[in-house]
Formats: C-alpha cells, structure tokens, sequence
C-alpha cells in the first residue's frame, strides 16, 4: 500500500478499517509417535514397542480429530510354549481429542477417546504340534481411551504425550484350538496400556482474504495555516487489511510486532502509515476494538479479541500516538461480524481489529 493510498482513505468512512488475522488454528496437521505397549498379562506376550502416525485436523481450538495408524510387534514371553516368536498387531481408528486450556496457554492437558479396528496375525506362522496358531489372523473391533498433554513449541510444531488404554475383541490371540488342546483360558477380548510420545507438524489452513483495492488518488488538501485548528473530517479510514497474525498470536504478555505472520516488515508499514495519519490528525480519538470469527468458545474469542486489540493499542502508543487520543482497546470476541461465518473466506473478514473515530 502506497502512502499517498493511505492518506487518500481519509474520506471514506471508518467502517471498513480492520487488521486482517491468520487462522485462529490451523487446519490439519501429521502426527507421528513413538511409545510402549504393556499387553493384557493374558495374552502372554511381553511388553513392546509401538510405532504410530495420525493425520489430525482441529474442528475448533479445543476440539480435534485423528485417523491414525498404529503397529506393535511383540515377543512372546519365555515361560510361554509359543517363546521365540512375534504377535503382530496393526490398529486403525479414529481418535477425538478435548483440550483444556487456551492454545496460547503453554502446556495443554486433554482427554482422548477412539473407536477402530485391530489386525493380530502370528508373525512367524508358527506352527504348536502341528496345531496352526491363530492362522490367518484377522480383524477385530477396538475402543481406547485417555490422557495427554500438548505443549506448542512453535506455530506450527507441538509436542504431545499420552496414556490410553487400549480394549480390543481379539478373539485370535487365544482361539478354541490352542486353549482347548493346551488348557488355556480361552478369552475373545484384551486390555493394553499404551504410552506414547510424539510431535504434531500443522499444515495448510485457510488462505488469508485479500487486502482490499483500493484506487489511487490525490493526496489530501495541505495542511490549514499555523494559526488555524486542524479540523479533521467529518469520518476517517485508516485501513490496516494486511496486517496478519501468526497462528495463536499474540500469545499471553507478547508484543505485537513478533506476533505478526512474516513478512513483518508489510505489516509494519502499514502501521507506520496508520501512525502518519493520526499524527496528521492531532484531533482524531479512536476506540481500538478486536473480533474474531465465530470458531471457538466464547472465553477464548474474547481473549484473543482482546489480546490483538491491546496488541495494535500499544503500538500506537509506543510510536507516539498518545493514550489519551485512544479509548480501549476491548474486545469483542465473536459478538459483532461483518460477513458470514459460514464460509472461510467470511471467517477470514470478521478476525480483525478496528480503529472507530469517536465523535
């Protein structure tokens, strides 16, 4: 945005005046993990190694779903007739996550909970006297749930560990042959405790709306003489589309300017611009208010609103806009939209902050 398109915007009206915010979460993300599996002692196998990926898309800030995969292959332990040989277990489901806690919180603890399906085949193809140990193996339903905490350690990069318990319909792992011949205790379901750690990496998300066009035109009239007041006009738009926030910014006690989605030096000059218009009008006092879209809680909405309203607040106090020209900032969470929220890009339009000239 050129200056003189900045001070050109003094005659439009306010009402459009807005900071335009990234995604208040991003949209998907991969899931990698690594962990233990301490199997049901009736399955007489030993305690394994698990391996895991998920692909996990967030359906608001506190709320998140995985479709996940899952492999463990364990030993058989050695007091057992079937020692020296592996049980193969492969999981698929689909996991719901609750997360306590704003995004920007620091350490997020939460609540899983998941329904799929297990495959237990002998990996071997071991064969007991001639009996065939679950032979083919098969697929069998499967609940877990759980624990965990998340920790954001960037904007796109988390860590996460979890403690679940795993029940799945296994009716492989002791079929009617081997207990039968062999005195086992036949049982058609199991319970594993499975204790994973692993990192989130978000990715994709919504594109940012874009900044609004405006026309060229000529600058205002000069300045009035020395011994005239400067008498602003009668609506004023400082139009701040183009600044953007990264993900879950600004965090609690965070600045703006590192706060803001790269290239921050766009961002920046738009500011600046903003900061040159209001030092022009020495008159003009303007309410710094924030929005969000209507994704998340109410709590959540207002305190971001909040946040990134103070965040612009300061700004301009700190580039020597005084406070008293300021009224605010305050928030206003998801109370107040300017477009639909049932589209991305009308989500897009309502997270803003808005500069309103008081009368």
């Amino acid at each position: 945005m050129k200056r003189t398109t900045m001070f050109a915007l003094i005659a439009l009206g306010l009402g459009g005046a807005s900071v335009a915010n990234a995604q208040d979460f991003s949209s998907w993300y991969l899931a990698p993990r690594l962990g233990l599996v301490a199997p049901d002692s009736a399955r007489t196998t030993k305690t394994s190694s698990f391996e895991g990926i998920g692909l996990g898309t967030w359906v608001n800030p506190n709320f998140a779903v995985d479709f996940e995969y899952g492999i463990n292959n364990a030993d058989f332990k050695t007091n057992s007739p079937r020692s020296g040989h592996q049980w193969e277990s492969v999981q698929l489901d689909v996991a719901a996550r609750y997360f306590f806690n704003e995004i920007g919180s620091g350490w997020r603890p939460y609540l899983m909970g998941g329904i799929g399906a297990m495959r237990h085949k002998a990996y071997s193809g071991y064969l007991l006297n001639n009996l065939s140990y679950a032979s083919g193996g098969g697929w069998d339903p499967m609940i877990t749930g759980g624990v965990g905490m998340q920790y954001n350690m960037s904007d796109r990069l988390a860590f996460r560990g979890e403690i679940a318990a795993r029940y799945d319909r296994d009716n492989n792992s002791l079929n009617s042959s081997l207990s039968d011949s062999y005195g086992f205790k036949r049982k058609s379901g199991f319970t594993d405790a499975v204790a994973t750690i692993g990192l989130t990496y978000s990715f994709g998300g919504a594109a940012p709306a874009p900044a609004a066009k405006h026309e060229e035109a000529a600058p205002p009239p000069a300045s009035p003489p020395a011994h005239e007041e400067a008498v602003p006009p009668k609506s004023v738009s400082i139009d701040l589309r183009g600044v953007e926030f990264k993900f879950d910014h600004p965090r609690v006690g965070e600045k703006l300017v590192p706060s803001l989605k790269a290239p921050t030096a766009e961002s920046v000059q738009i500011l600046d611009e903003a900061v040159d218009t209001l030092k022009r009008y020495p008159n003009i006092h303007v309410e710094v208010d924030g929005h969000t879209d209507s994704k998340g809680s109410d709590a959540y909405n207002q305190k971001l609103s909040e946040r990134r309203a103070k965040g612009v607040y300061d700004y301009l106090t700190a580039h020597g806009i005084d406070a008293s020209r300021l009224d605010g900032p305050k928030g206003f969470g998801k109370t107040q939209p300017i477009d639909t929220n049932d589209t991305a890009e009308g989500r897009q339009r309502n997270r803003r902050t808005e500069l309103k000239v008081e009368n």
